[in-house]
């Protein structure tokens, strides 16, 4: 599944202008805490989070991570969007919660890949 066919099935948004939106999803990984988003998540994952600051696009880029997934209709801040765009990595918003963002990720056939 590409980044765009996971905005889809999320009925979210992508709200980076310049991001790889084909870049093909092959995990997933689901966390508020960045340090745990860095010993856990795996190049290629899409990210569940509600955390929405610049930090956000830091994390995505040191682990090569596929997208950025905003929960609960959260909007990155500016200077996350900024960033993000520079990178070149998607970051989706979402109106779904946390749980129903990864049950549908999950049920479209993401699957968490455990600790790397």
């Amino acid at each position: 599944m590409t980044v765009a066919e996971l905005a889809g099935r999320l009925g979210g948004t992508v709200v980076t202008a310049a991001a790889d939106t084909g870049r093909e999803v092959c995990g997933g990984y689901a966390s508020d805490l960045l340090s745990d988003v860095i010993a856990n998540a795996r190049e290629g994952d899409a990210w569940v989070t509600l955390q929405r600051h610049v930090n956000v696009v830091a994390v995505a880029q040191l682990k090569a991570l596929a997208a950025v997934v905003l929960v609960n209709g959260r909007q990155p801040e500016p200077d996350t969007v900024a960033r993000a765009n520079e990178e070149r990595i998607p970051i989706v918003s979402t109106a779904l919660t946390a749980f129903d963002a990864v049950g549908a990720l999950y049920e479209a056939g993401i699957r968490g890949r455990g600790a790397s």
